[in-house]
């Protein structure tokens, strides 16, 4: 009775894996816009990173610090803290800032914590091994002028299959010798989603 079973178990397995349909699978730009489910994307990252940063990056603080010291202020992106319902892949987001920051040209940037540190062992790893003339010097680094920090939060409110997602992404950058904040930047998405009713 038990062979009969699996027989019988195994033959439903393989009628079902027959007739299965086979994924289809096409490739689309990378900018396209992309939103299966409504829920927070690399076009909400991208577009939210680069529209805050230009708002950054237009305003008194940035003009007041090169007039007052003669160079480009040096930045580095701190933490952005991800308060939402659901999972958001931060460091792509931290990442679309980078990029936004330097493609700008108007600021200069320096690595985050963790590769500063893999950097300076890096160094101290050449101070034993490198020869004289092709060794970096440790104390050489360019200190930060400025840290941005941020915050991505959400409102989910839903009833009978539709449901609106309310984003809202705040950054702040914070002068580090004096703690001021010299810029605050706000961005708000929000988006309708509705099931398509089952038709016959």
């Amino acid at each position: 009775m038990r062979k009969v079973f699996v027989l019988f178990a195994l033959s439903i397995l393989i009628l079902s894996l027959g007739c299965a349909r086979p994924l289809k699978v096409t490739r689309i730009g990378e900018d396209t816009v992309t939103d299966l489910s409504g829920r927070w994307n690399d076009t909400d990252s991208r577009l939210v990173a680069e529209e805050m940063i230009n708002d950054c990056l237009s305003r008194p603080w940035l003009g007041e610090f090169t007039g007052k010291h003669g160079k480009k202020p040096v930045v580095i992106v701190g933490s952005v803290a991800n308060k939402s319902f659901e999972h958001i892949a931060v460091e792509t987001f931290i990442n679309d800032l980078q990029r936004a920051l330097i493609n700008s040209g108007r600021v200069s940037f320096v690595a985050d914590k963790d590769i500063r540190e893999m950097i300076r062992d890096e160094k101290l790893d050449q101070s034993q091994y490198a020869s004289r003339e092709t060794m970096k010097e440790m104390g050489r680094e360019i200190g930060a002028d400025f840290m941005l920090f941020g915050s991505i939060n959400s409102i989910i409110d839903q009833v009978e299959g539709r449901k609106v997602i309310f984003y809202q992404v705040d950054l702040e950058l914070i002068n580090i010798e004096t703690n001021e904040k010299v810029w605050m930047g706000q961005k708000k998405i929000k988006k309708w989603i509705a099931k398509e009713k089952f038709k016959m």
